[in-house]
């Protein structure tokens, strides 16, 4: 949920400062672009953090290097997060960040069904992540 978080307040706050007269921010494209960003970097964290157990463990069984798999997602919300920012590479980053969006959602169905926990807590709901990475894809979408 604090990555939904953080590309919401994100998005409102620079629209904000655009709007109060910072000219970088006066386009909603570019206040997505940097909160979309922010998003890739804040979950990019938690692939080596203490949440990264967490996260090996959402990775379905039967794919293969599990540890792997989470380090290199990590790596790649990153180099997306800094593509997005550079107007050049901005939409092919966006396609690139939404295929690894839908070549991940797999492991949040995985830890919904198994009841998988992230720091002792509940993984969210199928029905509320479904809503909530439609919402990431269509953000990751026009941010490019």
């Amino acid at each position: 949920m604090a990555p939904f978080i953080v590309l919401i307040l994100s998005f409102l706050i620079l629209r904000i400062t655009g709007v109060l007269g910072i000219l970088y921010f006066d386009g909603w494209d570019t206040s997505l672009r940097v909160a979309v960003a922010l998003m890739f970097l804040l979950t990019a964290t938690a692939h080596w953090g203490k949440r990264r157990p967490d996260l090996i463990k959402m990775v379905p069984q039967g794919v293969p290097n599990p540890e792997f798999i989470v380090t290199i997602t990590g790596i790649l919300e990153i180099v997306g997060a800094i593509g997005l920012l550079i107007p050049l590479t901005s939409r092919i980053t966006s396609i690139g960040l939404a295929l690894l969006l839908i070549f991940m959602f797999p492991a949040n169905i995985y830890a919904a069904r198994k009841g998988i926990t992230f720091s002792g807590k509940p993984s969210t709901p199928l029905f509320s992540r479904t809503i909530i990475q439609i919402i990431f894809l269509t953000a990751v979408i026009l941010a490019g």
